[in-house]
């Protein structure tokens, strides 16, 4: 599978776990419709794979100390200055933002290991 395919793949499944997460979650919302949820996975992506990586090397010590539970306050982070960075998408709260994250980091999980079956996956693999 090609390159591109796999990022358009990624992409989408990352605006399918939003929609499953502002569904799930009441504090946090995407005003609009398609083309808002992509914008949204689009800079979600952005910054977890930009500052993502960088934050996590800053906050490695901690991240050990606390046995790697500090990364799921850092993908709360990363969400919320996401929502600071797209008008579209609002968090109501600190909370809210937390059980965002790992839902969805697990919905992204579950969804990329169904497209895997059919289609040889999504990321990481050729």
């Amino acid at each position: 599978m090609s390159f591109l395919l796999r990022v358009l793949l990624s992409w989408v499944v990352v605006a399918l776990a939003f929609v499953v997460t502002t569904r799930i979650v009441p504090g946090i919302q995407v005003q609009g419709g398609v083309t808002e949820y992509l914008v949204v996975a689009a800079v979600f992506g952005l910054v977890n794979g930009i500052l993502g990586p960088v934050l996590r090397l800053i906050t490695l010590p901690i991240s050990v100390l606390t046995l790697g539970l500090f990364l799921l306050v850092l993908n709360a982070v990363l969400l919320a200055l996401s929502a600071w960075l797209v008008p579209a998408l609002t968090i109501d709260g600190p909370w809210s933002a937390f059980i965002g994250a790992i839902l969805i980091g697990f919905v992204s999980w579950a969804l990329n290991q169904f497209v895997a079956g059919p289609i040889g996956g999504v990321v990481g693999r050729r």
